[in-house]
């Protein structure tokens, strides 16, 4: 369908500074939430003073998070094709697109659920920690996989409300959701003493509680019709795009879980105190990831509708205006990680031992915000233009640079090394994506 005069309209006049940060502040005040919860779980074991309760949760949860993430295709790509249907004007396609999402959601859920065991097994076969982290791993998964019907429909319903630049909604669910989280964590390990299980427990509640939030914010879908015309929901043709663009989401989003998670498998074989180290550190990571996905989910959103709309010059305004903002970000973190990362760790962790680990990688975080710039803000932008193939071709290019990297630094360098490897992964992804830039450009 040809976008309309009025639609076309809309699409220009929005694309301001005011705009952006209507869609990012409530993005970045709702993620900032994220890392105090892992900062929170790691600091409610951190008070046990041992290092195996640390690692455990650390590499449990990268773990069930990996397998999650395996399905973040579904909030990119129901953002991608949501906002281009809204910026075509397409009102009944934005509806299917929530049922859609939410089916695929429940049914990958159920999957995981049956297939849990052979999970946990390949998981630690490719990597085994040392034999105490790993109990207290397999307690922490065997409790927190129970919620994943409920973690992978979120990716659903958290793109469908991006696209249509509802994040407000976005920040209520978010805040709902951690700071369940975080009360009860601190009421199961530290009032109960139930240790690593409870930490999990925590998440499983608060993750269920969020799937019913959620569809309460799209309430308003479930009260018309469109949403379960199943001719259209089921429409083959519009469920082959979305195969096509989620499969190559899927394989980057594989390889990019694949450097995470090996990671912090090559570093558990550094000992028990860099892996605890690193699980601290990483925090860090996520703080900067977090900070800036509300700018690269501006720019999903805009982008997205851009696109739909066929307004080059949008699309190119808002690439601008998202990157802008993200670059404000980025240089604040620099200036918080330099120097209070010291304060930071110390907070997180007590065990004297994994301080000390934790501040000799410190230098690595304060150059995070600066490479992880240019990979977070395109990730958004092709997201936003649907530009899947793009993503999943240059994030092979950048993973076999990490391979490379990682092989050539670990074995002379260390933990050092490793760290190494991960910023130069960054730095590959972030060229590699701006050389295919200009092709989003003219294609639109």
């Amino acid at each position: 369908m040809k976008p309309t005069a009025a639609e076309v309209d809309h699409a220009r006049e929005v694309v301001t500074h005011r705009r952006v940060l209507n869609i990012a502040l409530p993005i970045v005040v709702s993620n900032a939430t994220v890392p105090i919860l892992g900062a929170v779980d790691t600091g409610v074991v951190g008070q046990m003073g041992l290092a195996a309760p640390i690692g455990a949760v650390g590499i449990g949860a990268i773990i069930v998070s990996a397998v999650y993430w395996m399905f973040g295709f579904l909030r990119m790509g129901t953002v991608g094709l949501t906002a281009q249907a809204a910026g075509e004007g397409d009102s009944d396609e934005v509806a299917a697109l929530l049922t859609r999402g939410l089916l695929i959601g429940g049914i990958g859920g159920v999957l995981v659920v049956a297939l849990q065991m052979p999970i946990f097994w390949a998981a630690f076969a490719v990597a085994p920690a040392s034999a105490e982290v790993e109990a207290l791993a397999q307690q922490y998964m065997s409790i927190r996989i129970w919620s994943a019907p409920a973690a992978i429909s979120l990716y659903a319903i958290t793109g469908w409300l991006i696209a249509q630049e509802r994040t407000r909604a976005v920040l209520v669910l978010q805040v709902w959701m951690n700071g369940l989280n975080m009360v009860l964590d601190i009421w199961f390990v530290l009032g109960l003493g139930w240790g690593v299980g409870g930490v999990a427990i925590a998440t499983f509640i608060a993750e269920w509680s969020g799937l019913l939030l959620g569809l309460w914010f799209c309430r308003a879908v479930f009260g018309g019709v469109a949403w379960r015309v199943w001719s259209r929901v089921f429409d083959g043709l519009r469920w082959l795009r979305m195969f096509r663009l989620n499969r190559d989401i899927l394989i980057r989003s594989l390889l990019l879980e694949a450097i995470f998670v090996s990671f912090l498998f090559m570093g558990s074989g550094l000992g028990d105190v860099t892996l605890a180290a690193n699980q601290v550190l990483l925090q860090f990571l996520m703080i900067t990831a977090h900070g800036l996905d509300g700018f690269a989910f501006s720019a999903e959103a805009l982008v997205g509708k851009a696109v739909g709309a066929r307004q080059r010059a949008v699309l190119r305004r808002g690439a601008l205006l998202t990157s802008f903002w993200g670059l404000v970000v980025s240089g604040v973190l620099v200036l918080v990680f330099a120097f209070g990362g010291g304060a930071i760790i110390d907070l997180m962790v007590k065990a004297p031992e994994v301080q000390e680990a934790a501040r000799d990688y410190l230098p690595y975080m304060v150059l995070v915000p600066l490479v992880g710039l240019p990979p977070f803000m395109l990730d958004g932008i092709f997201i936003g233009a649907t530009r899947s193939a793009d993503m999943r071709n240059m994030m092979v290019v950048s993973f076999v640079v990490y391979v490379v990297a990682a092989l050539v630094l670990v074995p002379t360098l260390g933990n050092h090394g490793l760290w190494l490897a991960m910023l130069i992964s960054f730095v590959a992804r972030g060229v590699t994506l701006g050389m295919r830039y200009p092709a989003l450009e003219r294609d639109v």
